[in-house]
């Protein structure tokens, strides 16, 4: 186990990736990720990627990072232990709601189909939350160590995929609720109709 800063020095001297599971690496062969050599000029690199632990992802942000001593950055690490949990969240919301929505399917009722649009709705936001936490996480890493020159950050294909399924959730829900509305006008004039 590498503090904060010691991971962080390896990812910027090589060109390295962290993301929610796992951080990964791109160097010389038989060298560990934390303890980085100087840069060669070589192109044999291996990569190694290493996963979060469960403890490392619930692990305190300290205000100096690698430095145990300045004390904790409760904004931190509550940001990254958010962007953990909340992916979590928002996936048992939609399997909920999936589940809801079949029964609606059977029941042929308009309330279940509201409850999964609204399910929909909290787990659009709990995905975008995650990934709001993600990126201010990020930027207040990059304010408290500085890049080293030809270093630019970036974000991978995941992070793209996440910003995108937000608003596909919020779409579903949109979806689900104006499909319960539009059911019960129908249920109306269906009623009205057989009183007549």
């Amino acid at each position: 186990e590498a503090d904060e800063k010691t991971y962080n020095d390896a990812l910027f001297r090589y060109n390295g990736t962290v993301g929610l599971w796992r951080r990964c690496i791109s160097i010389p062969p038989n060298t560990n990720w934390y303890s980085p050599p100087e840069r060669t000029e070589s192109f044999d690199v291996v990569t190694k990627c290493m996963s979060f632990t469960l403890n490392e992802q619930f692990m305190e942000k300290f205000v100096d990072p690698g430095n145990h001593n300045s004390g904790i950055d409760l904004l931190r690490t509550y940001l990254w232990r958010c962007q953990f949990l909340l992916p979590f969240v928002s996936l048992g919301l939609m399997c909920f709601g999936a589940l809801i929505g079949l029964c609606a399917c059977i029941c042929r009722s308009l309330y279940p189909t509201i409850a999964t649009g609204i399910l929909h709705l909290l787990a659009g936001l709990c995905t975008l939350g995650s990934v709001s936490c993600y990126v201010a996480g990020i930027e207040l890493l990059h304010q408290k160590l500085e890049l080293p020159e030809n270093v630019t950050g970036e974000f991978g294909w995941s992070f793209c995929l996440a910003c995108v399924s937000a608003p596909l959730q919020f779409m579903a829900s949109a979806l689900f609720i104006w499909a319960a509305h539009t059911n019960r006008k129908e249920y109306t004039l269906m009623k009205a109709y057989r009183v007549a």
